[in-house]
């Protein structure tokens, strides 16, 4: 149990910004992310409101960070 709130807090963000990376968008990266979220839910395996909110919370700090990278990628 603990491992699945952990991994909901720590995954979500750094594929948003695994994502980023690879594709160069930021907008792609969270969408890509997003879908294999709602693949988890669909599938089953994220089972409480509380899992949703942790993805959503890493999902929002993964994307800035992602948007950062971005913006320092353009400034160079």
């Amino acid at each position: 149990m603990v491992i699945k709130y952990l991994s909901a807090f720590l995954l979500p963000g750094i594929l948003v910004v695994f994502f980023t990376r690879v594709a160069y968008n930021h907008f792609l990266g969270l969408g890509l992310t997003v879908a294999l979220i709602a693949a988890s839910v669909y599938k089953g395996y994220t089972d409480s409101w509380l899992l949703i909110i942790i993805d959503a919370f890493s999902l929002t700090v993964g994307f800035y960070f992602a948007n950062q990278m971005m913006q320092r990628k353009r400034k160079s």
